[in-house]
């Protein structure tokens, strides 16, 4: 048996699962002596045992379970309900202003399949639910300690030696997320073969929302990370289709992601994913179908051979149902995650700190370039620097590269830095290795690194038993196998060496997505994928080590022009939004991470200069100014610019502060560090894609901020925009970056008649 498909059965061996049927804890039991050698590696290894199941109450659940002949076994909370059909379809209703809102549109019969698995290269979808034989009890304290699940068992007509176990849940702690797993059993004399599994299977439909939509016409969060640069918050076109792979390598080459997927409408939300607190590799893909709904589904590929008696089970996933934008499902599933046993840092102060990154002076910048910037950082009042890519020989190896830094001259120009009273950070990529043909960071032969040579037993294969690779800025990286504590210990060395020795403040960790999975068989692995799920325990010795060498440092970790890796979220203090392509994806990702790491959490809003960059041949050209969609979202600001007599060459002129952008840069600055709404609350109040124009909210020191961008920003917008969320009273509102007193609003009647161009900026100030 392929242990890794039957990896998320071990994952939830702490519950209390009174109600568990006798054959699934058998077929548990057959195999747990193996999965227990393999969570060993992982769990353990990351040095986070899974939160004790939390105790039963005498607190009686509100969650209601109504099971009649002939009709959905339908499970109730105050705010949501969940059908569950013959067919395993969950049809999900928000439940709003006395109003049973949904988007799910089931076909009838079997294609209405809530699951459909793929036994031995056959289909099979007709498995039907047993409504008469119904096991209702106390839920299993996953994500609370009242709540009520529902078993049913199901059997398929065209399928012999196959029986099916259908497990829904529902908390009081989270009413609006029924939270389920399928397991199959073998039932059968011969061995079975699992090829595929969909299941968490859903049609939605625009319609039901807004009659006069197209079906497909919802706003969406696509979690993974698929490409470079792609949006994860669009508009679903009539011809969309994504895959959504979670956790390992997608397409190409980047993945990890969060393995969520919302929908949303004006009115109501729908999402699904997993809830396993490890990167399980599966996929979530999003198609509209040809009748224009939109189909989405959760899909494993188990390919493995289950003894007679022995059963497959699912990662638990999930449907949810919320009001607003994907900041409220990214919201509950990290709180979901967090009742599970994640623990998300607190920032620190140096966290919500203006960034300057030596990145403008690109990869063959000089030690005089970054001191020589020192006297205007000074003068804008910026305390943070990044010391970014091309310091160093060899990737795996981070020694000082020795044209740049001969000798102690590192540690000297991190001294300086110190003196003259500004504290830096180090760019750097854990887990890579140089030594694959290729070109190293200045475009020379690679010379293979110290570690390639001394240590190639510590690196990932291939199927092929050939060097796995790793998406980098450079060609021809190898990569360390995180699951290895000689890997783990490591970089715990090196992130001393950097703090400690060289006395740097924070790390910067750039191009982090997710590693592959790894055939090395020196290595023990229970599975390909261990080096998949451990790869979390290298940046939890990363940040645990930065933090007690240096408590007020910043961690920050880059996903390229993606969204991030669940399994790095708990271990960094410092979010980035990674490369945006445009404005938009600025504010969006900022909202996303407030949503995914709590609504006064650090985001850096990435270099001021990469909002506007225009493509020549290979190159980009990079010309952005828009610091207001970073300042008025909540993020920190950031800006990478070159000092006149300090740059050379054309490319680092292109990012040269000229007098007029000192002028420019100078006021957004004051204006970041005089509010620092960074370190505000962030309120969703306004719905991505439905409100217009779009709005942020901030509430800070009593007041309430307010941002609002036009679709087109070159184009002058007039209308009325309300201003929500104030608390009873009257207030003052100014246009804070203009320094205008806009007049009196009362919060009974709080719209405002206004016109801009790009965006305004509000302070509302109660009397």
């Amino acid at each position: 048996m392929n242990l890794d498909t039957v990896f998320p059965l071990f994952s939830n061996r702490n519950r209390k699962d009174t109600a568990i049927s006798s054959w699934q804890s058998g077929a548990r039991a057959s195999i747990a002596g193996g999965l227990l050698l393999m969570v060993a590696v992982v769990s353990v290894g990351c040095g986070k045992k899974e939160p004790p199941p939390a105790e039963k109450t005498a607190a009686q659940s509100r969650i209601t379970v109504t099971a009649k002949a002939g009709a959905p076994v339908v499970v109730s909370s105050a705010e949501a309900e969940f059908d569950i059909l013959p067919s395993g379809y969950v049809q999900a209703f928000l439940l709003k202003d006395g109003k049973r809102l949904s988007l799910d549109e089931p076909e009838a019969g079997a294609a209405s399949a809530g699951d459909i698995v793929v036994v031995a290269d056959s289909e099979i979808r007709d498995f039907a639910l047993d409504f008469g034989h119904v096991n209702i009890s106390d839920a299993g304290a996953r994500l609370g300690a009242t709540g009520k699940r529902v078993e049913i068992q199901g059997r398929s007509p065209s399928a012999a030696g196959i029986e099916k176990l259908f497990t829904l849940e529902v908390y009081d702690d989270f009413p609006t997320i029924a939270l389920s797993t399928v397991a199959y059993k073998n039932s059968g004399t011969n061995e079975l073969r699992i090829d595929r599994i969909a299941t968490q299977r859903h049609r939605l439909d625009a319609t039901l929302a807004d009659p006069k939509s197209p079906p497909h016409d919802l706003w969406s969060f696509q979690g993974s990370a698929y490409d470079w640069g792609k949006p994860d918050v669009l508009r679903i076109q009539a011809n969309f289709s994504q895959t959504n792979m979670m956790g390992g390598p997608g397409p190409e080459g980047l993945g990890g992601g969060i393995p969520v997927v919302d929908f949303w409408s004006a009115t109501s939300g729908e999402a699904i994913g997993h809830l396993e607190t490890l990167p399980i590799v599966l996929s979530l893909p999003v198609r509209v179908e040809s009748d224009g709904r939109v189909g989405i589904s959760m899909v494993l590929e188990p390919q493995v051979s289950l003894k007679p008696g022995e059963s497959y089970s699912t990662p638990w996933n999930f449907v949810m149902v919320h009001s607003g934008d994907y900041y409220e499902s990214l919201s509950l599933w990290s709180r979901a995650q967090q009742r599970q046993g994640w623990t998300l840092p607190k920032p620190t102060d140096a966290d919500y700190g203006v960034n300057w990154c030596g990145w403008g002076y690109e990869t063959d910048f000089t030690p005089a370039q970054m001191l020589g910037t020192i006297p205007k950082l000074k003068e804008l009042g910026i305390r943070w620097a990044t010391l970014d890519f091309c310091w160093f020989d060899s990737f795996g190896d981070w020694n000082p590269r020795g044209d740049n830094f001969p000798g102690d001259s590192m540690k000297k120009l991190v001294d300086e830095f110190h003196r003259q009273g500004i504290k830096i950070t180090l760019w750097w990529q854990p887990l890579t290795v140089e030594g694959i043909k290729g070109k190293d960071s200045l475009g020379k032969p690679i010379t293979m690194s110290k570690v390639m040579k001394e240590h190639a037993d510590w690196l990932i294969l291939d199927k092929e038993g050939k060097f796995a690779r790793l998406v980098s800025p450079v060609s021809g990286m190898a990569v360390m196998c995180p699951a290895l504590p000689q890997v783990i210990a490591y970089h715990r060395e090196l992130t001393e060496r950097f703090m400690r020795d060289w006395g740097f403040d924070g790390n910067k960790m750039d191009s982090v997505f997710t590693v592959p999975p790894c055939y090395n068989s020196r290595h023990g692995h229970k599975t390909p994928n261990d080096s998949i799920y451990a790869m979390q325990e290298v940046y939890r010795v990363i940040f645990g080590t930065t933090r007690a060498l240096k408590p007020d440092s910043v961690t920050q970790i880059c996903p390229c022009g993606t969204t991030p890796n669940m399994a790095y979220l708990p271990y960094m203090d410092q979010a980035v939004t990674a490369d945006p392509v445009g404005s938009e994806q600025v504010r969006r990702r900022i909202k996303m991470y407030k949503a995914l790491l709590g609504p006064a959490s650090a985001v850096y809003g990435d270099h001021v200069e990469l909002t506007a960059m225009k493509k020549v041949g290979e190159d980009y050209i990079e010309s952005g100014r828009d610091f207001a969609s970073t300042v008025g979202a909540g993020g920190v600001i950031g800006t990478k610019f070159t000092w006149p007599g300090n740059a050379p060459n054309p490319k680092t002129r292109r990012v040269l502060l000229t007098p007029e952008k000192e002028t420019y840069w100078r006021k957004w600055i004051d204006i970041y560090n005089t509010r620092m709404l960074s370190r505000g609350v962030f309120r969703n109040l306004y719905v991505c894609g439905y409100d217009v124009p779009e709005g942020y909210a901030i509430e800070k020191d009593g007041r309430m901020y307010y941002a609002f961008f036009s679709r087109d920003p070159e184009k002058p917008w007039q209308g009325e925009i309300e201003l929500r969320g104030l608390k009873p009273g009257r207030y003052r509102i100014r246009d804070y970056e203009n320094g205008k007193d806009l007049g009196m609003l009362d919060s009974h009647q709080p719209v405002l008649k206004t016109g801009f161009t790009d965006h305004l900026l509000l302070e509302a100030a109660g009397e």
